[in-house]
């Protein structure tokens, strides 16, 4: 069945004037508007593509993103800095940089290539030993072990201590043996106790630290003098054997010490420093073992002092001897006695014995 005309079975209508019964054909492409062009323009000459890409057939969209990403491409290498010449100091620092290099290089080289040497199967003797002048003996020769030497120890005073305990020695002076203990190289440590210091040389007698006088000073002010000793302790006395000291003495002077200035502290750490000290205002005693309040003296007579004379000799036996004058000397500690007024009294220290209450 063949197809029906145009209009068949109804009226044809005219159409309007100016219009064709069919589209017109696109016009013809030309060379330059290809896209494989346009695309290379934009790439190599981005003004140009920009150019002709708006002379194709592409739709708005295209050739505005086309025009952006072309203006991008043309103006980004303007936005960097220029290189910057190289001034005449940088010119120096590269060359000592780079003569620093190839010295590292010639450095890192020999390294390996001393690494990779074979050594003897017999490890070397050292060249020195290292110091250990003022350490503990004890650590020295743990020490000097590891660095590859033996160690003994003589006493550097004039004296010959044994070192039973190294803990308690210190090294003074540093030399190499005469013989060797074993097959390593052996050091001789002169040494002396931790407490003590070093003497000027090698077998001279030891500087021991001396006492120094405190003796009018305050308790604080003695305390603070005698710490570099590093004495075992200070401990503080009544000048006065009838007065009791309060808690704080520190503004106590001192009237009495024991060790006596100028004494040899030879054992610090065992030694007790002994201040007895009066109150502030108050003179010290002519001598130690003075009562600040005695009691007084009743008028003597030739029984008191018959009395007197054979109180002070005391009993061999103890016990009670009578009458006695109080503050005098006695003979046998412990006995008792009664004075005049009827006190009783003990033959008693500190110190010489006397008829104290």
């Amino acid at each position: 069945m063949s197809t029906p005309s145009p209009g068949y079975g109804y009226p044809q209508q005219p159409l309007p004037y100016g219009h064709l019964p069919y589209p017109p054909p696109p016009p013809a492409r030309r060379w330059w508007q290809h896209p494989a062009v346009v695309i290379a323009a934009l790439v190599i000459f981005p003004p140009g593509g920009i150019a002709l890409a708006w002379l194709t057939q592409w739709s708005r969209t295209k050739k505005i993103i086309a025009t952006v990403l072309a203006s991008l491409w043309f103006i980004t290498p303007f936005l960097g800095d220029p290189p910057k010449e190289p001034t005449d100091d940088a010119k120096p620092k590269s060359v000592a940089t780079a003569t620093a290099t190839a010295t590292a290089t010639a450095t890192a080289t020999a390294t390996a290539e001393a690494t990779l040497t074979p050594t003897p199967s017999a490890s070397p003797s050292p060249s020195g030993p290292p110091s250990y002048v003022g350490q503990n003996l004890k650590v020295a020769k743990a020490a000097a072990y590891s660095a590859g030497f033996n160690a003994i120890s003589h006493d550097a005073s004039d004296g010959d201590a044994g070192q039973w305990d190294d803990d308690n020695w210190k090294v003074c002076f540093q030399t190499s043996a005469a013989k060797k203990v074993g097959s390593m190289p052996t050091l001789d440590f002169g040494v002396v106790r931790n407490e003590w210091p070093c003497p000027a040389k090698d077998g001279e007698p030891i500087p021991y630290p001396k006492m120094p006088k405190v003796v009018g000073q305050t308790f604080e002010k003695a305390s603070t003098t005698l710490k570099p000793l590093a004495l075992q302790a200070i401990e503080a006395d009544s000048a006065y054997t009838d007065v009791t000291l309060p808690a704080a003495v520190d503004d106590w002077t001192v009237c009495f010490q024991d060790p006596e200035a100028g004494e040899d502290i030879t054992y610090p750490k065992t030694t007790t420093a002994y201040l007895k000290v009066t109150a502030p205002g108050t003179a010290c005693p002519k001598t130690e073992f003075t009562e600040l309040h005695p009691d007084p003296t009743p008028p003597s007579t030739d029984e008191d002092s018959d009395d007197s004379s054979s109180s002070s000799g005391g009993s061999d036996g103890g016990g009670s001897v009578g009458t006695v004058t109080p503050g005098a000397y006695c003979a046998t500690p412990g006995s008792t006695g009664v004075s005049k007024k009827g006190t009783l009294y003990t033959c008693k220290g500190p110190g010489q014995e006397r008829w104290r209450r």
